[in-house]
């Protein structure tokens, strides 16, 4: 089996944001941002497994400052996890202030993209060198990230909406619940 470091992986890039890139409020719209971190995502997965990768999952992305037109957007993805076709492609979004420096963290997210061969099939994927703490600790975050992922997939399945601890439940958000209109 071939093996390959995470810095075989990294990948960056930087875009100006442009008046187009916005939405209503004046700020760089989120599905913007969400479309190239896709990208990065893919182009960080490619190089690393020389395969053509599509996107399997996309784990929470909380937009923690707003990116402003005429910052600079750079996002600096790298390979966290690597399965037997998967790999978990760690994204960190900062947006820059060109005429003062100044440097906000927008988002960071993780991705799990699959390669695949000519024919669409899964293929496997290099091995990873953990060269420092750091790719270490990425990769036991992304196990204990899958795993909390799996566990809460399993207890979401249990849930069927119909009993009476779903309408005790219910009972505390803002919703009216009219049993005599089942539409099912």
């Amino acid at each position: 089996m071939d093996y390959k470091s995470v810095k075989d992986s990294e990948v960056f890039i930087s875009v100006l944001m442009q008046p187009s890139h916005s939405n209503f409020g004046g700020k760089i719209h989120g599905g913007y941002i969400l479309s190239l971190m896709d990208q990065i995502a893919f182009a960080c997965a490619s190089k690393y497994s020389g395969a053509y990768c599509v996107t399997a999952s996309v784990d929470t992305v909380d937009f923690r400052n707003p990116i402003e037109i005429g910052e600079l957007v750079t996002m600096k993805a790298s390979i966290n996890y690597v399965g037997r076709s998967s790999m978990v492609v760690g994204i960190r979004v900062e947006s820059e202030n060109i005429q003062n420096g100044f440097v906000k963290h927008c988002n960071s997210s993780y991705f799990t993209m699959v390669a695949k061969d000519e024919e669409g099939k899964t293929t496997s994927v290099p091995g990873l060198i953990l060269n420092s703490d750091i790719d270490r600790r990425r990769f036991v975050k992304s196990i204990r990230r899958m795993e909390m992922k799996k566990a809460h997939s399993e207890e979401y399945k249990a849930l069927d909406g119909s009993t009476a601890e779903s309408l005790e439940i219910l009972s505390e958000y803002n919703v009216q619940v009219n049993l005599s209109n089942n539409n099912e």
